[in-house]
């Protein structure tokens, strides 16, 4: 069964974009991750020298005017953008940090975010939470019935 985009909500549909378009870049992507209590990245990008992005969807100026916590998670990847479609008003967004137009098909990065690279012992942190995180995401897919119990 293939799920179109009619069953995602817009944050989602800019979720699937981005990741569609870093994965042209060698990235691997996880969408809702959490790197400390109280924060979740839309996207953490896992890059294929072990660089770690940061993508935070936008859909509305609602949506970004709501949120104070996206600064926050400059500590956590050595780049952080901001991803939005056509009609976001981009003057919004702070001039400092990336910038991705995206849709649910793809996307495409029209400013790039400055880099500030992790310090070893968190990058090793954030590395072992991506790849913990995605192996039980798999994990679900693969056995819906598991509960984790055994492990």
């Amino acid at each position: 069964m293939t799920e179109t985009p009619k069953t995602f909500q817009p944050g989602q549909l800019l979720q699937r974009g981005v990741s569609r378009h870093l994965a042209t870049y060698g990235f691997a992507c996880v969408e809702e991750l959490v790197p400390t209590r109280g924060l979740r990245v839309d996207v953490m990008a896992l890059g294929p020298k072990g660089e770690i992005w940061v993508v935070e969807c936008k859909s509305s100026r609602v949506d970004f005017t709501s949120d104070s916590k996206w600064q926050g998670y400059l500590a956590w990847a050595d780049r952080f953008f901001f991803a939005v479609d056509e009609d976001f008003p981009t003057e919004l967004l702070p001039d400092d940090q990336g910038l991705i137009i995206a849709d649910g098909y793809g996307g495409e990065i029209v400013r790039m975010a400055p880099e500030a690279k992790l310090a070893p012992a968190r990058r090793k942190v954030m590395v072992q939470k991506f790849a913990v995180t995605a192996a039980r995401r798999l994990q679900a897919l693969r056995d819906p019935m598991w509960d984790g119990a055994d492990s």
